[in-house]
């Protein structure tokens, strides 16, 4: 069983992976400009651990992923995006001296 129109099957796969690369770029590049923002300002109070914790590990299953499925988008794109974030979050870590206490909040309970 196929979710996509039979009528969009007639695009080669070089223009599918294409749209994938141009895809891939634009979320990647997105994260350059928070980057700039941390290392510039020096603190990234602003950023949630947990939440960047989550999408980073997000990002290398998707990494995981594209590898085992042989998907160049994909493998490219969480590769950068994996060191980007990764990156963010050392400097959370390293500027704001409070971030491991958002984790000890984040699980405790109400």
């Amino acid at each position: 069983m196929s979710f996509v129109d039979p009528a969009l099957g007639n695009y080669s796969n070089r223009a599918v992976e294409d749209i994938g690369f141009v895809a891939a770029f634009l979320t990647t590049a997105a994260f350059v400009p928070q980057l700039v923002r941390v290392i510039r300002l020096r603190t990234a109070h602003d950023i949630s651990l947990p939440t960047f914790l989550m999408f980073s590990l997000g990002v290398f299953l998707w990494l995981v992923y594209g590898i085992l499925t042989g998907s160049k988008p994909i493998i490219a794109s969480n590769t950068v995006t994996l060191a980007l974030s990764v990156s963010i979050l050392v400097l959370k870590l390293r500027f704001d001296r409070d971030a491991l206490r958002e984790l000890k909040l984040w699980k405790r309970k109400p």
